[in-house]
């Protein structure tokens, strides 16, 4: 395919999901009719895509319109290409420009446009990060960089290094956790590669294995991943010992558990009704997702203040559910990936004061700036005599 191709592509994937088609089905759904489109031609529309999703606002405002066409061609002006030499109309190019999107004004940007963000929630973000509001929007306005987690349980580092590189997968490690590899060639090929068909390593952000890091040493520890999803974390907590049983209130998340479990080595048992008490609990709960909108750029603009607010309440309903299935002297951990406040700090403080039998153990929020995606973990102990 040429680029001009490529473009109009993505502008009919775009407009699917303006039509309210998530995104990976309506590439999916592309792909599967676009027989002639090669894997770099997938990849290459699939990154216009989700850059044209991540900077919605910027491009629609230089394209004149927050169409699939609008926010192609602001993407195209944003990267200083000529519009003119990708809508030419010859061949499956976009049509030429009109006189109107060639009169389309490009001049200086509200702020909340040019940094990509619902005008009522900027107002949120600066309340939660104050100085580092203009950074950390401005770096979620790009791809964010690929991680895999190394389970040293079977291997190091420096091994996974050499054994991806013999797959042509060039690796680095990365600061953010002693488990975490960056990739920076070939990310694409990573499920293919041996180091990943043997279980040792798994694709997860650093920040996430910098979550499992903070955590106190679970080795030996009865472990229960409340909100377990896919099961990253649980893997990760079975990688350092701990004897991990996952739980998800939608049990079709965690299908893939069982397989990502065995090329681990490791064991991780389901239940739907955790029972006893856990020395140990996880509670990676429901959230805006606003620290990992690089990643899913949809959650952004699908976000409102009325689903912020239920969000907050399931968060509340979690935290008090895990309380109970703490036991004397273990530990809860509270985890999102959001940047907020109101879902992060502000829970857990309200938590306290509902739950004063629990101290705060630790606290680190994971911002975009630190290289991986945005997450919020507070640990907190539980007393082993009840407060009075």
């Amino acid at each position: 395919m040429t680029p001009a191709a490529r473009h109009q592509a993505a502008i009919e994937i775009l407009e699917r999901i303006r039509a309210d088609l998530p995104a990976e089905q309506a590439l999916t759904g592309w792909a599967r009719n676009a027989r002639f489109a090669g894997s770099k031609d997938r990849a290459a529309i699939r990154d216009l895509v989700y850059d044209a999703l991540r900077c919605r606002r910027s491009f629609a405002h230089l394209g004149g319109a927050d169409t699939g066409r609008g926010l192609i061609l602001g993407g195209v002006r944003a990267a200083q290409i000529d519009p003119d030499t990708i809508f030419t109309g010859a061949g499956h190019a976009p049509a030429p420009l009109s006189d109107s999107e060639r009169r389309t004004e490009t001049g200086p940007m509200p702020e909340a446009v040019a940094l990509d963000s619902p005008d009522w929630l900027l107002p949120i973000v600066q309340d939660s990060l104050n100085e580092r509001t203009v950074p950390i929007l401005e770096a979620m306005r790009h791809r964010a960089a690929v991680f895999v987690r190394v389970n040293l349980a079977r291997t190091s580092r420096d091994k996974a290094i050499r054994m991806l590189q013999a797959d042509a997968i060039i690796a680095r490690p990365h600061p953010l956790a002693p488990t975490a590899l960056e990739v920076i060639e070939n990310a694409r090929a990573i499920h293919r590669s041996a180091a990943y068909v043997q279980g040792l390593v798994e694709l997860q952000d650093a920040a996430s294995q910098a979550v499992i890091a903070a955590l106190p040493d679970p080795s030996g520890m009865r472990t229960l991943d409340f909100c377990a999803g896919g099961g990253g974390k649980a893997l990760a907590l079975a990688a350092r010992g701990a004897q991990v049983t996952a739980h998800d209130i939608a049990p079709a998340r965690m299908k893939d558990l069982p397989e990502r479990a065995r090329r681990a080595q490791v064991t991780i048992p389901q239940t739907q009704s955790p029972t006893g008490l856990f020395d140990l609990v996880l509670a990676d709960v429901p959230c805006s997702g606003a620290g990992s909108w690089r990643r899913s750029p949809a959650g952004k603009w699908a976000l409102t203040p009325e689903r912020l607010h239920d969000l907050q309440n399931i968060q509340r309903m979690i935290l008090d559910q895990c309380c109970a299935l703490t036991v004397p002297g273990g530990y809860l951990a509270y985890v999102t990936c959001s940047l907020l406040k109101c879902e992060n700090h502000q829970q857990i403080s309200a938590f306290r004061e509902r739950a004063p039998e629990f101290d705060l153990h630790s606290e680190h929020q994971f911002t975009p700036l630190d290289g991986g995606d945005g997450l919020y973990v507070a640990v907190l102990q539980r007393s082993i005599v009840t407060p009075s």
